[in-house]
């Protein structure tokens, strides 16, 4: 390599798997811009629904994948940065981004645990504080696949936002009686099977599953207390069929939380929050890969370890 190229991972076409490649090295940052030398960043399933061009997110080729990561400033400055832009991309030795799309890191925190982290963390960190109103302290969880990457910072990123009481929801159960729970729902084969008791002392539900599994939760709710749901992923299906009664006969507010939902501005203003979160929770499984292997990296599908890239 030369001073003139870096290397990187490129999408050349939409549904392809990333090449390593060469490219030329960024410009010289605009006054509100920063130059980041990238020292992680990881695959995460918005990685690869931006790589396919089907995420909403992600419309110009070739595309580098990647949405955040972090590395170090010129003067040797730690950082965090978001590149979920429609140019940006992680995946990069160097990239330019805006100053506001960049944090510190602490002294504690661990570059590979942050670039692992965030994104999977920031979708209940984000529900919780944009997305729901009015949560007094001490308030009940329900938390939909509870034992998926998200799910699991879920359980400590509500507690550290001052729920009293957390409820899981995941099919495994001997995942969930070793995780910090106060409770849990077994999700049968048949949803609607499942029981769904407990609904009645929650506040507000976080939703990685949608499909039949939050059709059958949604059917059991009865009158009573005031629950706010937030739906965030989609692990067991992108539709479900939902009858109106259930929306009449339950005091239920439905919100979305993703990009657009919340803004970037919104994402900037709680990253410092989130970051300290991450250095305080317990440690995520991480399988650390060369940005060179990428190819080899991407068709790792199978590893239930979150996939962090490094140079």
């Amino acid at each position: 390599m030369t001073s003139e190229t870096i290397h990187l991972a490129q999408v050349p076409e939409w549904g392809q798997a990333p090449i390593y490649t060469t490219a030329p090295h960024p410009p010289e940052p605009s006054e509100s811009e920063v130059q980041i030398r990238v020292k992680a960043a990881a695959i995460h399933r918005v990685v690869r629904s931006r790589a396919s061009g089907k995420h909403y997110s992600a419309k110009l080729l070739p595309h580098v994948p990647g949405t955040d990561g972090t590395g170090v400033l010129r003067d040797g400055t730690p950082v965090f940065f978001n590149s979920m832009t429609p140019t940006g991309g992680a995946m990069a030795e160097v990239i330019n981004l805006p100053k506001t799309n960049v944090k510190p890191l602490p002294e504690d925190a661990d570059p590979l645990q942050v670039a692992a982290s965030v994104n999977p963390g920031m979708s209940s960190w984000l529900a919780l504080k944009t997305r729901t109103d009015g949560l007094k302290p001490g308030f009940t969880t329900l938390i939909m696949g509870v034992t998926s990457a998200s799910g699991r910072l879920a359980v400590s990123f509500a507690k550290t936002l001052g729920a009293g009481k957390i409820i899981g929801v995941a099919r495994n159960e001997a995942q969930m009686k070793e995780m910090s729970l106060d409770g849990f729902i077994v999700l049968k084969d048949k949803p609607e099977e499942s029981d769904w008791a407990k609904i009645g002392e929650v506040d507000v539900i976080l939703d990685y599953l949608y499909g039949a599994p939050t059709e059958a939760l949604l059917k059991s709710l009865k009158p009573g207390k005031k629950i706010q749901y937030v739906q965030i992923g989609s692990l067991a299906g992108e539709v479900m069929s939902f009858p109106s009664g259930p929306l009449r006969s339950a005091d239920i507010t439905m919100r979305g939380s993703g990009p657009g939902a919340w803004s970037l501005k919104d994402l900037n203003e709680q990253l410092p929050s989130i970051i300290e979160a991450i250095v305080k929770c317990p440690e995520q499984k991480v399988k650390v890969e060369k940005l060179a292997d990428i190819e080899k990296a991407w068709a790792d599908t199978n590893t239930k370890e979150r996939i962090v890239l490094v140079p």
